[in-house]
Protein backbone atom coordinates (compact mmCIF):
# COMPACT_ATOMS: atom_id res chain seq x y z
CA UNK A 1 0.00 0.00 0.00
CA UNK A 2 1.47 3.74 -0.67
CA UNK A 3 2.24 6.27 1.22
CA UNK A 4 -0.76 7.32 3.49
CA UNK A 5 -2.52 10.66 2.26
CA UNK A 6 -2.90 12.96 5.35
CA UNK A 7 -4.75 16.26 4.15
CA UNK A 8 -3.22 18.36 6.92
CA UNK A 9 0.59 17.85 5.58
CA UNK A 10 -0.29 16.67 1.60
CA UNK A 11 -3.25 19.54 1.31
CA UNK A 12 -1.82 22.03 3.62
CA UNK A 13 -2.53 24.87 1.54
CA UNK A 14 -6.71 24.04 1.67
CA UNK A 15 -6.84 22.96 4.84
CA UNK A 16 -4.94 24.99 7.46
CA UNK A 17 -4.76 28.74 5.92
CA UNK A 18 -3.19 31.56 8.34
CA UNK A 19 -5.65 33.93 9.92
CA UNK A 20 -4.55 36.45 7.95
CA UNK A 21 -6.91 36.29 4.28
CA UNK A 22 -5.20 35.13 1.20
CA UNK A 23 -6.27 34.38 -2.82
CA UNK A 24 -6.01 30.32 -3.47
CA UNK A 25 -7.11 28.53 -6.44
CA UNK A 26 -9.06 25.20 -5.72
CA UNK A 27 -9.12 22.62 -7.50
CA UNK A 28 -12.16 19.85 -8.51
CA UNK A 29 -12.58 17.59 -5.54
CA UNK A 30 -14.91 14.36 -5.06
CA UNK A 31 -17.17 14.97 -2.47
CA UNK A 32 -20.10 13.05 -0.45
CA UNK A 33 -22.80 15.30 -0.19
CA UNK A 34 -26.49 16.17 0.97
CA UNK A 35 -28.72 19.36 0.94
CA UNK A 36 -30.86 20.96 4.09
CA UNK A 37 -32.46 23.63 5.48
CA UNK A 38 -32.79 24.98 8.50
CA UNK A 39 -31.15 25.22 11.80
CA UNK A 40 -27.91 23.08 11.91
CA UNK A 41 -28.22 22.58 15.66
CA UNK A 42 -31.20 20.33 15.03
CA UNK A 43 -31.80 16.87 15.20
CA UNK A 44 -32.33 16.49 11.19
CA UNK A 45 -28.82 18.16 10.31
CA UNK A 46 -27.35 15.36 13.32
CA UNK A 47 -28.71 12.77 10.87
CA UNK A 48 -27.50 13.77 7.67
CA UNK A 49 -24.13 14.29 9.13
CA UNK A 50 -24.21 10.99 10.71
CA UNK A 51 -25.43 9.94 7.06
CA UNK A 52 -22.19 11.40 5.46
CA UNK A 53 -19.94 10.02 8.14
CA UNK A 54 -21.17 6.37 8.16
CA UNK A 55 -20.71 5.87 4.25
CA UNK A 56 -17.17 7.82 4.39
CA UNK A 57 -15.94 5.40 6.79
CA UNK A 58 -17.05 1.99 5.33
CA UNK A 59 -15.23 3.26 1.99
CA UNK A 60 -12.55 4.27 4.31
CA UNK A 61 -12.43 1.02 6.26
CA UNK A 62 -13.00 -1.27 2.85
CA UNK A 63 -9.43 -2.31 2.95
CA UNK A 64 -10.27 -4.53 5.48
CA UNK A 65 -13.04 -6.52 3.41
CA UNK A 66 -12.80 -9.37 0.43
CA UNK A 67 -13.26 -7.08 -2.13
CA UNK A 68 -10.74 -4.05 -1.61
CA UNK A 69 -11.59 -0.85 -4.31
CA UNK A 70 -9.36 -0.85 -7.20
CA UNK A 71 -6.55 1.58 -6.67
CA UNK A 72 -7.08 2.11 -2.88
CA UNK A 73 -4.69 3.61 -1.26
CA UNK A 74 -4.49 4.36 3.03
CA UNK A 75 -5.44 8.46 4.18
CA UNK A 76 -6.63 10.02 6.58
CA UNK A 77 -10.67 10.57 6.70
CA UNK A 78 -11.45 14.44 5.34
CA UNK A 79 -13.23 17.03 7.83
CA UNK A 80 -16.81 17.90 7.38
CA UNK A 81 -17.71 20.87 5.39
CA UNK A 82 -20.62 23.16 4.36
CA UNK A 83 -21.37 25.40 1.52
CA UNK A 84 -24.11 27.70 3.04
CA UNK A 85 -26.81 30.11 1.93
CA UNK A 86 -29.46 31.78 2.84
CA UNK A 87 -33.60 30.78 1.92
CA UNK A 88 -34.64 34.32 2.35
CA UNK A 89 -32.26 36.74 1.01
CA UNK A 90 -34.10 39.70 2.82
CA UNK A 91 -33.77 38.02 6.58
CA UNK A 92 -30.36 38.39 8.31
CA UNK A 93 -27.80 36.00 8.59
CA UNK A 94 -28.06 35.03 12.20
CA UNK A 95 -31.69 33.77 11.65
CA UNK A 96 -30.44 30.05 11.13
CA UNK A 97 -33.94 28.86 10.23
CA UNK A 98 -33.36 30.65 6.95
CA UNK A 99 -30.12 28.77 6.52
CA UNK A 100 -29.99 26.35 3.66
CA UNK A 101 -26.72 24.22 3.31
CA UNK A 102 -25.02 21.61 0.92
CA UNK A 103 -22.66 19.38 4.12
CA UNK A 104 -20.25 16.96 2.28
CA UNK A 105 -17.25 15.14 3.61
CA UNK A 106 -14.15 15.12 0.65
CA UNK A 107 -13.54 11.32 -1.00
CA UNK A 108 -10.46 9.46 -2.31
CA UNK A 109 -9.72 9.79 -6.08
CA UNK A 110 -10.29 5.90 -6.30
CA UNK A 111 -14.18 6.11 -5.50
CA UNK A 112 -16.14 5.79 -8.27
CA UNK A 113 -20.24 6.62 -9.06
CA UNK A 114 -20.29 2.39 -9.06
CA UNK A 115 -18.07 1.87 -5.28
CA UNK A 116 -20.57 4.91 -3.97
CA UNK A 117 -23.82 3.27 -4.49
CA UNK A 118 -22.19 -0.12 -3.70
CA UNK A 119 -20.95 1.55 -0.02
CA UNK A 120 -24.44 3.34 0.37
CA UNK A 121 -26.67 -0.44 -0.02
CA UNK A 122 -23.70 -1.86 1.96
CA UNK A 123 -24.48 0.89 4.75
CA UNK A 124 -28.23 0.54 4.66
CA UNK A 125 -28.05 -2.76 5.83
CA UNK A 126 -25.45 -2.02 8.70
CA UNK A 127 -26.27 1.75 9.63
CA UNK A 128 -30.50 2.35 8.56
CA UNK A 129 -30.53 5.60 8.33
CA UNK A 130 -33.35 7.58 6.21
CA UNK A 131 -31.32 9.75 4.95
CA UNK A 132 -28.78 7.98 3.30
CA UNK A 133 -31.27 8.29 0.26
CA UNK A 134 -30.36 11.79 -0.11
CA UNK A 135 -26.39 10.89 -0.24
CA UNK A 136 -25.13 12.17 -3.76
CA UNK A 137 -21.18 11.75 -4.75
CA UNK A 138 -20.26 14.41 -7.37
CA UNK A 139 -17.21 16.63 -7.65
CA UNK A 140 -16.74 20.40 -7.36
CA UNK A 141 -14.09 23.01 -8.34
CA UNK A 142 -14.22 26.42 -5.66
CA UNK A 143 -12.00 28.09 -8.61
CA UNK A 144 -10.40 31.06 -7.23
CA UNK A 145 -11.12 32.16 -3.18
CA UNK A 146 -10.61 34.07 -0.25
CA UNK A 147 -9.57 31.77 2.97
CA UNK A 148 -8.98 32.54 6.01
CA UNK A 149 -8.69 30.10 8.98
CA UNK A 150 -11.30 31.71 11.93
CA UNK A 151 -10.81 30.80 15.35
CA UNK A 152 -13.85 31.05 18.06
CA UNK A 153 -17.20 30.67 17.46
CA UNK A 154 -19.04 30.48 14.83
CA UNK A 155 -21.26 33.10 15.75
CA UNK A 156 -17.98 35.03 15.33
CA UNK A 157 -17.79 34.71 12.14
CA UNK A 158 -19.13 37.78 10.67
CA UNK A 159 -15.46 39.46 12.43
CA UNK A 160 -13.77 36.85 10.00
CA UNK A 161 -16.02 37.99 6.70
CA UNK A 162 -15.53 41.23 7.53
CA UNK A 163 -11.54 40.92 7.38
CA UNK A 164 -11.60 39.02 4.60
CA UNK A 165 -13.45 41.28 2.03
CA UNK A 166 -11.20 44.18 3.52
CA UNK A 167 -8.58 42.35 2.17
CA UNK A 168 -10.11 41.22 -1.04
CA UNK A 169 -10.92 45.35 -1.55
CA UNK A 170 -7.15 46.33 -1.07
CA UNK A 171 -5.33 43.17 -3.53
CA UNK A 172 -8.06 44.25 -6.65
CA UNK A 173 -10.93 41.26 -6.29
CA UNK A 174 -14.49 41.56 -5.83
CA UNK A 175 -16.63 38.87 -4.26
CA UNK A 176 -18.86 37.22 -7.00
CA UNK A 177 -21.69 35.10 -4.43
CA UNK A 178 -22.78 35.41 -1.38
CA UNK A 179 -22.65 31.59 -0.71
CA UNK A 180 -19.40 30.68 1.60
CA UNK A 181 -17.49 27.55 2.45
CA UNK A 182 -16.88 26.38 6.12
CA UNK A 183 -14.62 23.62 6.91
CA UNK A 184 -14.70 22.22 10.48
CA UNK A 185 -11.55 21.81 12.02
CA UNK A 186 -12.36 21.27 15.34
CA UNK A 187 -15.42 19.09 17.15
CA UNK A 188 -17.72 21.54 18.86
CA UNK A 189 -18.58 18.55 21.60
CA UNK A 190 -14.52 18.49 22.36
CA UNK A 191 -13.14 21.87 21.97
CA UNK A 192 -14.10 25.32 24.02
CA UNK A 193 -15.62 27.79 21.36
CA UNK A 194 -12.64 30.03 21.72
CA UNK A 195 -10.45 27.65 20.11
CA UNK A 196 -12.37 26.37 17.39
CA UNK A 197 -10.99 26.76 13.73
CA UNK A 198 -13.06 26.90 10.68
CA UNK A 199 -11.77 27.46 7.45
CA UNK A 200 -13.87 30.14 5.75
CA UNK A 201 -13.55 30.77 2.43
CA UNK A 202 -15.42 32.41 -0.65
CA UNK A 203 -14.94 32.51 -4.75
CA UNK A 204 -13.60 35.70 -6.01
CA UNK A 205 -12.31 37.32 -9.56
CA UNK A 206 -9.94 40.05 -10.40
CA UNK A 207 -11.89 43.43 -10.33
Amino acid sequence: MSKKIEYKKDYKQFYLPKTIPDIIDIAEMPFIMISGTGDPNGAEFTRETEALYSVTYAIKMSYKSDDVPDGYYEYTVFPLEGIWDLIDKSKPATDKNNLKYTIMIRQPDFLTDELFIKFVEQTKKKKPNPYLEMLIFGKIRDGLCCQVMHIGSFDDEPESFAKMEVFCKEKGYVRTAKTHREIYLSDPRKTDMSKMRTVLRFPVKSE
